[in-house]
């Protein structure tokens, strides 16, 4: 480095505040604040010269060091904050709060005289108390999540609803007949001898195939001796067995003297049960039901849909406002109960259709043949139309929610639209879409949308496989599984009986589905009147039979003739919406006024209490750690048996290992070390003190860097 030849005198070494004092052989260079000094001796004075050199520019390595050094710096500065603690001790805290808190009642408790302190103390104490039970209270039923329900009447352009419409009868018998065959003989050889008093000849009890009969029978129960009922089977040759299973030979009974019941058994016949039924006419229509279900459930959804009413033949007119429509206009689907039912305006690939405006002429009207001549005798027992009002994409339970239209009438039906909108979580368990639910949806596959029947059925499909191991015919199937029939599982009826009588699986599905969010029902208006007129009877049914069979004879009836009507009333429809009955703000309020009334308090009032109680907690702390911390030298000192041992003796056996500390009796208590007892060695050994050791003279630490000359 070479100096500049222009040397500026500055103060002397002596006079700098922060500098030590050089001696005349030191001619270190240093730096401070930009400026290279070198130290020069003239005279008797030390001067320094000088000259300026730029710094260069902070990197930002050094800044991020420089920012942690004052982020630890801070953090060291509130350690020791903590540790040292508020600095009160518990009675000048609490005098200190009661003297400058803006709650009333404290107050008046430091600064009035002993009979009014204690007034004053149970006053407070009783409004606080009264003050703390109405938030608990109000906190209660912010928490219970109750709603108010709200009605409001809107005026709009309403969609249409989706209208699906079904025969009572579910199969053409003429199509069917073939699949029935066996079990419609057994169904006529049974009523036969439900209503015969005498059993059939051996001869006609053999022309029938038993194999359907013996999975599950019908049986007469004679009660005529309640305490020692007697099951009679009723194909069986005068072989009539007890209710204990012993035989009860020559005896008979006809349905007017006994019971008709059901037997289902499992396990080959080692579990049966009975299923009871006050008439024989809900016996039998129960038994021929389970049989033909056995026998749908084997034949493939196709084939079981050709042999239903097809649209063509059902949906003989139709008009919807000003325009025609025809069967072309419906969506075929089919359904286990009913067949071939066709929906209008389902949505599912087509926009949902408008209604223009209220009244008969601007709704749906349809002209349906029922074709009550082909119904299959022991399935069905019931004539007319079913129908049902839901919305846009979702599956229609005609079952459970339609209603009939009964053949030779003109049904009328108005319709009042309700919308239902409920509060989610939590104040209800319902869902927007059955995504949460934990139920796989069945009818999902028909893209149809989330519905509460849906889910219960869909969780009852599943308690009936894991149960008994096969679907029913009557809910969809998941993939994999087979529908259960007597070939393949023998025990279907039994197991399907016990599942569907069983009230814990019924809680568990009803608990596990949950209710849509948002709901659209249509409540209906129904009037009927008979139609055709006796009058008009005659040309109505000469068109209708020449536009279906191109006859020009009559080949329609009044028995199968049914006509609908399906409108809106008005254009008015109703929302019920959920709202929460208690806000937060309704909280707030009702917290706040309490604490203002009885205490005369505010929020300030209550982060000033909880900042007490914050330095109780801190002061606790503090000094349960001293406590601990005086615990453990306390038991350190206890291992010594006299005094402990001085610095300097600790020092020199620990660094001189000949030394024997002196065991003569010093100080004024000459008994503390007896002559035998020796220095007990302490616990930890003391650092090893490197001042205390002797040093070369050569070495000599330099102030500056640390650098030995």
């Amino acid at each position: 480095m070479k100096l500049s030849p222009n040397w500026t005198e500055g103060e002397t070494r002596a006079q700098r505040g922060h500098r030590a004092p050089l001696k005349a052989s030191d001619r270190s260079v240093t730096r401070a604040s930009g400026a290279w000094e070198v130290p020069a001796v003239r005279g008797s004075k030390l001067s320094f010269l000088s000259w300026e050199t730029p710094l260069p520019a902070p990197s930002f390595r050094g800044c991020l060091a420089g920012a942690a050094m004052q982020v630890k710096k801070y953090l060291v500065k509130g350690l020791h904050r903590l540790q040292k603690g508020p600095g009160y001790t518990y009675k000048e805290l609490l005098v200190w709060y009661c003297d400058n808190t803006n709650t009333h009642g404290p107050k008046r408790i430091i600064c009035e005289g002993p009979k009014k302190k204690a007034m004053w103390f149970v006053l407070t104490l009783l409004f606080a108390s009264i003050v703390f039970w109405q938030w608990g209270v109000f906190i209660q039923t912010y928490l219970s999540w109750e709603v108010s329900v709200s009605l409001s009447i809107g005026f709009k352009t309403m969609d249409f609803p989706a209208v699906t419409i079904c025969n009572a009868s579910p199969f053409q018998y003429s199509k069917v007949k073939h699949l029935l065959k066996d079990l419609d003989q057994l169904m006529e050889a049974v009523l036969e001898r439900i209503v015969a008093p005498e059993p059939p000849g051996a001869n006609a009890t053999r022309a029938l195939n038993l194999t359907l009969w013996n999975h599950t029978p019908l049986v007469l129960i004679d009660e005529r001796n309640p305490h020692h009922p007697v099951v009679l089977d009723l194909f069986a040759d005068n072989r009539n067995v007890s209710a204990s299973g012993s035989p009860a030979p020559g005896r008979t009974c006809n349905a007017q003297q006994c019971k008709v019941a059901m037997r289902l058994c499992c396990h080959n016949g080692t579990v049966c049960t009975f299923r009871n039924f006050t008439s024989a006419t809900q016996a039998v229509t129960e038994w021929y039901t389970l049989q033909a279900t056995n026998i749908f459930s084997q034949v493939p959804t196709r084939e079981l849909a050709k042999m239903g009413y097809s649209g063509e033949q059902l949906i003989l007119a139709c008009l919807f406002g000003a325009e025609p429509c025809s069967y072309r206009n419906f969506t075929s689907l089919f359904h286990p109960d009913y067949g071939n039912c066709y929906i209008f305006n389902w949505g599912m690939a087509e926009q949902a259709l408008p209604s223009s405006n209220p009244g008969v002429e601007f709704g749906l009207k349809l002209i349906l043949d029922l074709g009550q001549e082909d119904y299959v005798p022991f399935l069905t027992s019931t004539a007319g139309a079913r129908l049902l009002l839901h919305e846009q994409r979702s599956y229609p339970f005609v079952k459970e929610e339609g209603i009939y239209a009964m053949s030779g009438t003109e049904t009328s039906i108005g319709v009042l639209v309700d919308k239902l909108e409920r509060k989610g979580k939590p104040y209800s368990q319902c869902t927007a879409n059955g995504s949460d639910v934990p139920v796989h949806n069945l009818y999902r596959g028909l893209n149809t949308s989330y519905s509460i029947q849906a889910c219960i059925r869909s969780c009852f499909q599943d308690h009936m496989i894991q149960n008994c191991s096969c679907g029913h015919y009557l809910y969809p199937l998941p993939p994999g599984e087979k529908y259960c029939n007597n070939r393949e599982f023998p025990d279907w009826v039994y197991c399907y009986s016990q599942l569907r009588r069983s009230l814990g699986q019924r809680e568990t599905c009803i608990g596990m589905c949950k209710e849509s969010c948002n709901d659209t029902q249509y409540k209906m208006t129904i009037s009927m009147a008979d139609w055709p007129s006796e009058a008009s009877e005659d040309w109505i049914f000469h068109v209708l039979s020449q536009e279906r069979d191109q006859s020009t004879n009559i080949t329609l009836s009044r028995k199968g003739i049914v006509k609908l009507n399906i409108y809106f009333q008005e254009f008015n429809y109703r929302t019920i919406e959920e709202s929460a009955a208690n806000n937060i703000v309704w909280l707030l309020s009702n917290l706040g006024g309490q604490f203002g009334f009885w205490m005369g308090g505010s929020v300030l009032c209550l982060i000033e209490f909880a900042e007490i109680v914050i330095d109780f907690l801190w002061i606790t702390v503090i000094r349960l750690v001293a406590f601990s911390k005086s615990l453990r030298q306390r038991r350190a000192q206890a291992r010594y048996a006299g005094p402990p041992p001085t610095v300097a003796e600790l020092v020199e056996a620990h660094t001189n290992f000949a030394f024997h500390p002196d065991t003569a009796n010093h100080g004024p208590n000459p008994g503390a070390y007896p002559d035998e007892q020796t220095l007990p060695i302490p616990g930890t050994p003391p650092p090893n003190y490197d001042s205390l050791r002797l040093q070369p003279l050569d070495v000599i630490e330099s102030d500056g860097e640390g650098d030995a000359i």
